[in-house]
């Protein structure tokens, strides 16, 4: 698929893996709604890379991602594309883990997630046009590891939600994909006493290297589907 034109909304998007994939998607010619809470950091990379609306929000909110839709049809027409990545990660001991971040991590990583998902999929069930949905997961949403169950578990619940609505929705124009990062060298880890590049001892990957995997699942033909991409480190041996 040429996305020369095409309207793509991405959350999380003001960092990391979704600021990576919104550069690689404009450089393909694509036009963005980009979201996440830091708006200076939205309106910077939207100024940068032109044809891209900024939408500072919460995406716990409950009507954030009708909003981000809306914003997508108004000023662009079409809402083509959706890229599901904005996420937080807390892993600990029994001992040593916060249930109340862990709960907050439930809402943004599957609450809200969901609520995207399916805002995304009523639209484009509605329009009849197709769309393409890909939801950023982890190499933890097929694995775990000690001390990283709760966060595995949220990318579990994705995984799962995924592979039923690629089933459900088979003919039907509209695509489910997941891509699954390893160690990425993200602010996902800022928060930690021992960044799991040391604890681990692996050499991280780049955002811009998640970003190719988004875009070649996006720019295949109507006829084939990238379900699932899982890019990892090549020294890690998870």
């Amino acid at each position: 698929m040429n996305l020369e034109g095409r309207t793509a909304v991405i959350t999380g998007a003001s960092s990391g893996i979704g600021e990576a994939i919104a550069r690689d998607l404009r450089e393909a010619g694509a036009k963005l709604v980009v979201t996440a809470r830091r708006a200076d950091r939205l309106e910077a990379l939207a100024n940068e890379l032109g044809d891209t609306v900024p939408v500072a929000a919460d995406i716990t909110i409950p009507e954030t991602p009708q909003r981000l839709i809306d914003t997508a049809v108004e000023r662009f027409g079409a809402c083509d594309i959706v890229v599901n990545n904005a996420g937080i990660m807390d892993a600990g001991t029994v001992d040593d883990l916060d249930v109340e971040r862990v709960a907050l991590m439930v809402r943004v990583n599957v609450e809200a997630a969901f609520r995207l998902i399916y805002t995304a999929l009523k639209h484009w069930k509605a329009c009849g046009d197709g769309g393409q949905l890909v939801n950023v997961s982890s190499i933890l949403g097929t694995k775990v590891r000690p001390t990283t169950g709760p966060y595995a578990a949220t990318k579990h619940a994705i995984e799962a939600l995924s592979e039923a609505l690629r089933m459900e929705l088979a003919g039907s124009g509209i695509r489910v994909m997941c891509v699954e990062p390893g160690l990425v060298m993200t602010g996902l880890h800022d928060h930690w006493e021992t960044h799991p590049k040391d604890g681990l001892g692996i050499t991280p990957l780049s955002p811009g290297d998640i970003a190719r995997c988004v875009r070649f699942a996006l720019e295949q033909p109507d006829e084939m589907l990238v379900a699932r991409i899982l890019a990892m480190p090549s020294d890690h041996s998870l």
